[in-house]
């Protein structure tokens, strides 16, 4: 089984809500980065998502922006990430996601690329401009490989494409439950409730809300109406205003660890 549904399928079995941490991988470099993913898991976090770095992400807030470009500053490439999740796997069977512009994907070649990033030990994709409609090689590499197509979903998304896009994703659906890019929100969306409601009409895939938790109280208030929750600028943020100090990690995965208790209380 996939580590991401046997994640879920664990959770599931227990009760209790998951977490989807964000972190934009070279930020503020690749040995950070494996650092981070293990303190993660010990922290308690469901999925890591590495953003993959990229000069034009177009999907993301001024928080991710600058932490990509820091990911760029620092070196980091697609291989160079691969290879850090070989290293995280000597250690750590965290399910982890690559957070990935389609563009770094074609240019490596799709076939190249997922078999490359399975063989690292990645567990799924979440290609950020990737219309389902043009998925279908894509889908079906990813089958071959063991990996699963995270797909996402807006606010804005019709229930006739929310239908289609439940049929071909695997692993979890991932709602995004504001317009606009990423970002940290002083308050969460009033319509999540009403959104998970027609998704889970068209599948039976844990959904993971996210797009703005920024603390506990908030995650909390998300996690009632999805099986996880996704954090990211509030955790990038935290690890953009430590940098490089010796207490980074540990101060970021305290933070991680202060939402992983809020959504599951002992």
């Amino acid at each position: 089984m996939n580590r991401i549904d046997r994640r879920f399928a664990e959770l599931k079995e227990r009760g209790q809500k998951g977490l989807v941490a964000y972190i934009g991988a070279g930020d503020p470099d690749l040995d950070a980065t494996h650092d981070l993913a293990l303190a993660f898991d010990k922290a308690g976090v469901d999925v890591l998502e590495l953003g993959i770095p990229f000069s034009d992400p177009l999907a993301d807030g001024v928080v991710n922006q600058l932490a990509a470009q820091r990911g760029l500053d620092s070196g980091t490439t697609p291989t160079g990430v691969l290879e850090t999740v070989k290293k995280i796997r000597q250690t750590s069977q965290i399910p982890i996601v690559l957070y990935i512009y389609w563009n770094l994907v074609h240019r490596r070649g799709i076939d190249d690329f997922i078999h490359r990033a399975s063989e690292a030990g990645v567990d799924g994709l979440l290609a950020l401009d990737l219309p389902y409609e043009e998925a279908d090689r894509y889908e079906e590499l990813m089958e071959q490989e063991g990996m699963r197509p995270i797909f996402l979903i807006a606010p804005t998304t019709p229930e006739s494409r929310i239908h289609e896009i439940a049929r071909k994703g695997a692993g979890f659906l991932y709602y995004i439950s504001r317009e606009g890019v990423t970002g940290m929100q002083t308050s969460v969306s009033d319509t999540i409730g009403e959104m998970t409601a027609m998704i889970r009409k068209h599948t039976e895939l844990p959904i993971a809300v996210g797009f703005g938790i920024s603390n506990p109280e908030q995650a909390i208030e998300v996690a009632k109406n999805a099986e996880a929750i996704v954090v990211g600028s509030a955790i990038v943020n935290r690890i953009a205003e430590q940098g490089k100090s010796p207490g980074m990690v540990s101060e970021v995965a305290g933070f991680v660890r202060s939402l992983t208790s809020a959504i599951r209380p002992e």
